[in-house]
């Protein structure tokens, strides 16, 4: 998958988790799972890590910058890394498995523009201020300001 969803689908785990240990450690396995669907990248290096750069700085703006969601898109993005940053190869073949075993990084399927899109949708729904009947209660029981 691009690095944006990688990065959406970490910080949902996150969100859903909410636990920073949880979040940290689910990371990878939801990069791995989403490289498994087959899908199209996109060739520029730079939109890649310019949108997921992005992402991540709306989020931490949002969110704070060691929030569960916050460390499950770096985490979940951080395999990403070795495609950028020339890390050791032993044996010639990138050190995470989905980039490394033959047959688990498909292309064909969903298209990158779709990605973007789903995306883009998780991070705004991540980012979104919470309804009234939300915080409503999630503010119950506490004392009003005078």
């Amino acid at each position: 998958m691009i690095v944006s969803v990688h990065v959406a689908t970490g910080a949902a785990v996150g969100a859903t988790v909410r636990s920073r240990l949880g979040a940290l450690a689910l990371g990878p396995l939801v990069h791995l799972l989403a490289d498994r669907i087959p899908h199209q990248d996109i060739s520029s290096r730079r939109f890649e890590i310019t949108s997921g750069a992005l992402a991540v700085l709306v989020l931490a703006a949002r969110r704070g910058p060691f929030s569960a969601p916050v460390l499950g898109a770096l985490s979940a993005a951080a395999p990403d890394i070795e495609h950028v940053v020339r890390l050791p190869r032993p044996g010639g073949r990138k050190l995470f498995p989905s980039h490394r075993l033959p047959g688990w990084h498909r292309p064909g399927g969903v298209p990158a523009w779709l990605q973007l899109i789903a995306a883009g949708s998780i991070i705004g729904a991540l980012v979104a201020p919470a309804p009234p009947s939300v915080r409503r209660s999630r503010n119950a029981g506490r004392p009003r300001a005078s």
